[in-house]
């Protein structure tokens, strides 16, 4: 890896996880930190400002879905990818995971190779994201997706990071349909497993914060910008 190596936070309450986790992550040049609860996770959260943090969805004090909503709740972690390590294999508890703001979820019990791939994926996702986007100009609104930032009549709105890929997903071809197959592989990428429940409820969230009625509904189809 190049220039100054990428922070990863891990919290999970089980040492050997810790341990096999970070091993297999620092050989692949990350600098790593730990945390053993959920409450841990958030101080170290806010002292490290990490790039990633692996958050174990049943921890003691806090857990991982209810560090991830604290975090996501403030503007300096918007950015943040965050990944669920979870045994639980219902969709409902992946979903939560993923509507709280995750990015990915990576089952129990952990393939080192798998989770390696996952992370190194949305490293790369990332870069490319900020690399090609350029700033989108739609009447009074701004999106800004170096900044992850949307300006609509000179006020800052704050989104989180999946709410924001979402809108500059539409927003990029405005008038156009994006299917929901298109949407889940371009936001959530394809190694992730999300319903069009997921979907509808970020769409939501962005309609709410956004206060302009900007995207439509193509029933059975998908979604599409319109100003």
């Amino acid at each position: 890896m190049e220039g100054t190596p990428r922070k990863i936070l891990i919290a999970d309450d089980e040492p050997d996880i810790l341990e096999i986790v970070s091993y297999n992550l620092s050989k692949e040049g990350y600098e790593i930190y730990t945390a053993k609860d959920g409450s841990e996770a958030i101080e170290r959260a806010k002292q490290l400002h990490p790039d990633l943090i692996i958050l174990d969805i049943m921890m003691p004090k806090k857990t991982g879905v209810e560090v991830c909503q604290i975090l996501r709740s403030q503007p300096i972690f918007q950015e943040t990818l965050i990944i669920f390590l979870t045994a639980l294999s219902d969709e409902s508890s992946q979903i939560k995971g993923l509507e709280s703001g995750a990015d990915d979820y990576v089952n129990k019990p952990i393939s080192p190779k798998v989770l390696v791939s996952r992370v190194n994926a949305l490293f790369r996702r990332t870069n490319s994201q900020k690399e090609n986007g350029k700033s989108i100009q739609l009447g009074n609104i701004t999106i800004d997706p170096v900044k992850f930032l949307v300006i609509i009549d000179n006020k800052e709105v704050i989104l989180a990071k999946k709410e924001f890929e979402l809108l500059y997903l539409l927003a990029s071809r405005p008038g156009r349909v994006f299917l929901r197959n298109e949407i889940l592989s371009q936001v959530w990428g394809n190694d992730v497993i999300v319903g069009d429940r997921t979907i509808d409820v970020h769409i939501r969230k962005v309609r709410q914060k956004l206060g302009v009625d900007c995207i439509t509904t193509v029933k059975g189809v998908g979604y599409k910008f319109d100003m």
